[in-house]
């Protein structure tokens, strides 16, 4: 007997070029959409290598070379002008964009406030405000939903409450506000950003500089706030953690301005990505209700409450694949970009001093060769002892000693969330039109895509 498995959803992305793009357009993919700049070859082979701008630039796929790339070079490998200019004045030099000695302080003071022994404290937090939000939509469900914008304020509400234990009825409109500002008149990369050092500025850097001031205003208010509050043992939020937090190997604590600058870091980087992923993991359900009713039939019986947030989670491997596989196919980070300060040769490339050297996790995670049916929307990648086709292929996160501090917190936070919503909603598309990613920082959707909330109760 015939047995009909239904074909899965096909996720869409832009289409790739068949080679190297001219400056001009390569300039406009940068600002407008970069998935654009990476062709056809670098979706089947291992290593595909472009030149832009007078600077080559090398995007790799195998095994042996991400590693050597991501972690037994690390320290050839900096971080480009373009990536400093553009995020430093909002997330400062925290531990995104900090190198060498002073990252390694960092990132040893920062580690044991995100272990898995405080993933309950953070939950707690997560599900108090994953309820509002549904109580709030479950109130409203006539008229289609914005998506996003509703996963981009919960998620920085979520962050805010983890970070400082405040709610954002005061500041969550202006922290919006200036987030979405700098993203849509300062974030995108200009041909000066991309072709000057950092320490040389441009108009577009003063103009960094004069948010950056006012930013700064904003986060000393949140922090003079927090720092208001009565001392409480245990502790209540990260806040709290990485302020008694010590370098294990020196002792030392961060200063105010070190502190400010992690929790800048943890607040836009960890919000922003954070709500994408949940986004995009709504859509691929929205858009495969087979999968939807799956993970509405795993959450049926769990409770979530703020008591047992970290027991409900064990409850949930097929909404967590779904997180998998949503990461996989629209990871937030798109593309990792190093410059290589010194020539190097990787494999059989010779890698010339000055190059960039790309890991492009959109492209990783769509590659024929590591990949059955990439483009296909199939949670069941990420469930029992199914594995990619090498342990690299899959890289959300990023990989080795600068993977992301915070990967087990933005896992639990979209896993959860996503739970609670399909417990409470079917959701469904209220367009027929195609969503295509979009990625200049971060991987979004190329317009706000609506959806109709239909209460399962």
């Amino acid at each position: 007997m015939n047995v009909h498995h239904p074909q899965p959803f096909i996720s869409q992305r832009p289409p790739a070029p068949a080679g190297d793009l001219p400056w001009y357009r390569f300039l406009k993919a940068v600002r407008t959409n970069a998935l654009e700049i990476f062709p056809q070859a670098a979706y089947q082979d291992d290593v595909v290598v472009q030149s832009a701008l007078g600077r080559k630039r090398f995007v790799l796929n195998g095994q042996d070379a991400i590693h050597h790339l991501l972690v037994d070079k690390i320290a050839n490998y900096r971080r480009t002008s373009a990536t400093i200019r553009i995020l430093r004045p909002i997330i400062g030099d925290g531990l995104f964009l900090s190198e060498g000695e002073e990252w390694r302080h960092q990132r040893r003071t920062i580690a044991p406030a995100l272990a898995p022994r405080v993933m309950p404290l953070l939950a707690r937090h997560v599900v108090g405000a994953a309820r509002e939000t549904i109580a709030r939509l479950t109130n409203s469900t006539a008229d289609p939903v914005d998506i996003l914008a509703t996963t981009q304020f919960l998620a920085l509400e979520i962050a805010a409450r983890s970070m400082f234990s405040l709610e954002m009825q005061q500041y969550g409109a202006a922290l919006r506000r200036q987030i979405a500002s700098y993203a849509q008149n300062l974030a995108r990369p200009y041909l000066l950003d991309l072709m000057l050092p950092v320490k040389i500025p441009t108009l577009r850097d003063l103009a960094r500089a004069r948010f950056r001031a006012g930013w700064l205003r904003l986060i000393d208010e949140i922090m003079a706030t927090r720092l208001s509050a009565p001392e409480n043992d245990p502790p209540r939020d990260l806040f709290d953690l990485l302020r008694a937090a010590r370098d294990p190997q020196t002792g030392a604590a961060f200063t105010n301005a070190q502190l400010r600058d992690q929790m800048t870091t943890m607040i836009v980087a960890g919000h922003e990505t954070t709500a994408l992923a949940l986004f995009w993991a709504i859509f691929l359900l929205a858009s495969a209700p087979i999968e939807q009713e799956r993970v509405a039939e795993e959450v049926r019986g769990v409770d979530f409450n703020p008591d047992n947030a970290t027991e409900a989670l064990n409850k949930l491997p097929y909404t967590r694949a779904v997180v998998n596989e949503a990461l996989r196919l629209y990871p937030p980070a798109f593309a990792i970009t190093r410059a290589a300060t010194g020539a190097d040769r990787i494999g059989a490339v010779d890698i010339p001093a000055g190059s960039l050297v790309m890991v492009a996790p959109f492209v990783l995670h769509r590659h024929v060769k590591l990949w059955r049916n990439p483009d296909a929307f199939d949670p069941t990648r990420f469930l029992g002892d199914a594995a990619p086709a090498h342990r690299f292929a899959y890289l959300p996160f990023g990989v080795g000693p600068r993977i992301c501090v915070g990967a087990q917190f933005a896992l639990t936070e979209a896993a959860l969330v996503l739970a609670m919503l399909i417990k409470q909603f079917r959701i469904t598309r209220a367009s027929t039109e195609p969503v295509l990613p979009v990625a200049v920082i971060t991987t979004g959707p190329d317009h706000p895509a609506l959806f109709r909330l239909q209460s399962r109760a």
